[in-house]
Order: structure tokens, then C-alpha cells, then sequence
């Protein structure tokens, strides 16, 4: 921004400069050329007070012509009997137009001549004044050299002070561009020091409360959801001592470990709410191992439901993300095909290894596919978008998942025309 504003700045100058410059320039090689033709015609009529005389008069003449020819112009006179008084000089066609009594200038090699007629007793003299280039453009290059000095004095100038204004101005720019890139980032206190313009002052006064609005609102978000969730711990402990009551010690274990797990995943979601900057990976887990265990875990329900649940995960895939996470969002995928498929339609959980993927790296792909109706728009994964009135977070927390690991979610229908959803990793090298 700063380059952009100094060469503005020196653009318009230099417009201006030559708007202005060039004309002077052209107006002193004017003056320069009238300068010296006045001149030419003052010696002209200097000799032509001599030159109507008689004979007798002839020594005054070539005084005057004397005198007049030592400077740089020359003056010759062509005498009506055809004879010259001073420096030869060619009889060209503008001498004899002025012979016919018409006083003009014209142009010759080397210069221009002035042409005077004199009417006398013996005849019409002309009197030829000589003015070369040299006289003509005396002074010009110099008043040249003068108009580009002021040129470059005023260009020097316009750079310091363009730079000056364009280097506020951009700093201040600058710095409300960082505070928006950590804002973005997740840092909500930076905040901005308004400068430069009013404009860009004020602009950073609407970044500064955007960023306390983003804050409290934040804020506000994290205090619900850890008031949500101590008022929840309180049935989910009236929960755990009713399952100390039961007497089947194998139906007590197993609604504790359930217990267990809702604890666990309420402290998740707690810690999610206290921790809003978390953007990046945590922990690392075998993709395969985890889909097993889920597997095993939903596998009851589906018997149920009377739906065939398919387990492909043999072998490791180790992926940047921690186990329980990876599990709550396939939890979140599995939860859906219950949700949105009727019962007794089959699903598979798979793990597949890809050895390119985005950005040509190797990729594990955990896959949640079913045989139900499958997709109508693909745009579900967005947050607060749903199909079948709920909220559309559950596909938001899968997302989030696989892009805090580097990877993605992407949603389409299989081939049998179900739900095709796929947790796209990055692989990781198994320890």
C-alpha cells in the first residue's frame, strides 16, 4: 500500500510537472528566437539610416555596417547597382521580394535573415541582417537545465512527503490488518490503537467493539454451557447411585460404565466451552482400534433394531487425533444413521488408507456408510443446517474434528444410494 500511494503521488506530480514545464519550455526558446530577431532588426535599421544617402555618404555607410558586424550577427547591403557594402551574402528570393520594397524575415541555412528596404535617389537598397541558429537558441538549454532542476527539486520533495503520509497511513492500515489476523486467529484481546484518518480511525474503533462483542459473547456462550453442565451433574449423581442399587452386578457394571462415559463427555463439552482458541490437534490414536471399540459399542442397539452393522478396521492407523475425540465424532456419525434411517437399515463403519490425498500426503479415511435414503443436500455439515429439525451440530463437531487433525469431512451418498460419510486424516507414522 505504501509503493501504491508514493508512485500515485509521483504519477499526479510528474502530470503536473509537465503540464506546467513544458510550455515554460517552449515559451523561453520563444522569447530566445524574438530576442535575437529584435536584435537583428536593430542593426538592420541601424545601416538602413545610411544606406538611402547619395554617393557621397557611401563612408558612412560602411562605418555603420562596421560597426553593426562586430557582434555575432552580420550585415551586408545590396546596393541598387548591384554592388555590396559589407560581408557577402547570397541574393536568395526573399532578397529580391524585398527589393520590390517589402520589409520580411526568412529563413536560411544556418539561420535567419532580416530584409529591409530603403528607398533612395538611385534605387531601392536592401539591407540583410544575418542571425545565426547559435543566437537563436542562445540561452534556451540553459533555461532547459533551469526548468528540470525545479522538476526534480519538486519530485524530491513530493517523495518525502508522499512517503511520509503514505508511511502513516499504511502503518495504521497495517495494524488494523494484525489485530483482524489475531482476531481471526482467536486471540479476542488484541485490540487496535486508532490512527491515521478519520476513516481508518474509525474503522478501528468498529474492530475494537467487534472484537468486545465477539468477547462477551463468547463469554456469555462458555457460562451457559458450564451452567448447563453443573446442573446436569447433579441427576447424573443421583444417576450413579441409583445404578449402586441394582443387583445384577453384570447390569450394574455395565449402566455405570455408561454413567462413566456421559461423565466423561460432559467434561468434554466443558472443556470445549473453557477452551474457544483450541484450534489444534490433540493427541494422536489408531484410527481402526477406535472403530472397533465404537463398533462394539453400538453393535447392542443395532441388534435391536434389527440392523447389520459391518466392522471393516483391521490393522493400524495411527491419525492425529486423540481417541475419545475421534470417538465422540464418530459417536455423533453413528448417532445419525439411528436418527435418520428407519429400522433395519444395515450400516457399515470402515477404515480405509489412501496413500495420496490432499495435498498429496497419505490420508486414513474412517467411513460411516448406510443403506438408507441418503442425502438431499450436501450442505448439512454446515453448522445449524439439518434435514430432519434438529440443530446440524452433530455433523459441525465431525467437521471440526477432522479439520483440527489437518483433515476434512465430506459427505455423499454411497453406492447403494445410502449416506456415504467420510473423516478424512492425516496418517501418521506408527510408532
Amino acid at each position: 500500500m505504501r509503493r501504491l500511494l508514493l508512485l500515485y503521488g509521483l504519477a499526479m506530480t510528474t502530470a503536473v510537472l509537465v503540464a506546467f514545464l513544458i510550455p515554460l519550455g517552449l515559451l523561453a526558446r520563444s522569447l530566445a528566437q524574438e530576442r535575437a530577431l529584435d536584435a537583428g532588426r536593430q542593426d538592420a535599421q541601424g545601416v538602413a539610416v545610411f544606406a538611402g544617402g547619395v554617393a557621397a555618404d557611401a563612408a558612412r555607410l560602411e562605418a555603420a555596417v562596421l560597426d553593426v558586424n562586430a557582434g555575432p550577427r552580420t550585415t551586408t547591403v545590396f546596393r541598387p547597382d548591384g554592388s555590396l557594402v559589407g560581408p557577402a551574402a547570397p541574393v536568395s528570393t526573399a532578397v529580391e521580394v524585398a527589393a520590390g520594397g517589402r520589409a520580411l524575415t526568412a529563413r536560411t541555412d544556418g539561420g535567419v535573415e532580416v530584409l529591409l528596404p530603403v528607398g533612395g535617389a538611385d534605387g531601392v537598397s536592401v539591407v540583410r541582417t544575418f542571425v545565426p541558429d547559435g543566437e537563436l537558441t542562445a540561452g534556451v538549454a540553459q533555461a532547459w537545465l533551469v526548468l528540470a532542476g525545479v522538476g526534480a527539486v519538486v519530485l524530491a520533495a513530493t517523495v518525502t512527503a508522499a512517503d511520509r503520509i503514505a508511511a502513516r497511513l499504511s502503518r495504521s492500515v497495517l495494524d488494523l490488518a494484525t489485530v483482524a489476523g489475531r482476531l481471526g486467529a482467536g486471540d479476542l484481546t488484541a485490540r487496535v490503537e486508532p490512527s491515521g484518518p478519520r476513516e481508518v480511525v474509525a474503522v478501528g474503533h468498529v474492530l475494537n467493539g467487534l472484537g468486545a462483542r465477539v468477547s462477551a459473547l463468547l463469554a456469555d456462550e462458555r457460562e451457559l454451557v458450564a451452567d448447563l453442565s453443573h446442573r446436569l451433574r447433579t441427576p447424573i449423581t443421583a444417576l450413579r447411585l441409583d445404578t449402586e442399587l441394582l443387583t445384577d452386578p453384570a447390569e450394574r457394571e455395565q449402566v455405570t460404565g455408561h454413567v462413566d462415559q456421559l461423565v466423561a463427555g460432559l467434561d468434554a463439552v466443558l472443556w470445549a466451552a473453557r477452551h474457544p482458541a483450541h484450534e489444534g490437534a490433540t493427541g494422536r490414536c489408531d484410527a481402526a482400534a477406535v472403530v472397533r471399540e465404537r463398533g462394539a459399542f453400538w453393535e447392542v442397539l443395532a441388534s435391536e433394531q434389527g440392523r447389520v452393522l459391518t466392522v471393516e478396521a483391521a490393522g493400524p492407523a495411527e491419525v492425529a487425533v486423540g481417541a475419545d475425540e475421534l470417538g465422540a465424532a464418530l459417536d455423533v456419525l453413528i448417532d445419525n444413521v439411528f436418527s435418520h434411517t428407519p429400522d433395519g437399515t444395515a450400516f457399515r463403519l470402515a477404515v480405509e488408507r489412501d496413500a495420496v490425498g490432499t495435498g498429496d500426503a497419505p490420508v486414513v479415511r474412517v467411513v460411516v456408510e448406510d443403506d438408507g435414503p441418503g442425502f438431499v443436500d450436501l450442505r448439512l455439515a454446515e453448522r445449524g443446517r439439518s434435514g430432519a429439525g434438529s440443530t446440524g451440530l452433530g455433523l459441525d463437531v465431525a467437521r471440526r474434528t477432522a479439520e483440527r487433525a489437518g483433515g476434512r469431512l465430506v459427505l455423499g451418498n454411497g453406492a447403494t444410494g445410502g449416506a456415504r460419510i467420510v473423516l478424512e486424516l492425516p496418517a501418521l507414522r506408527e510408532p
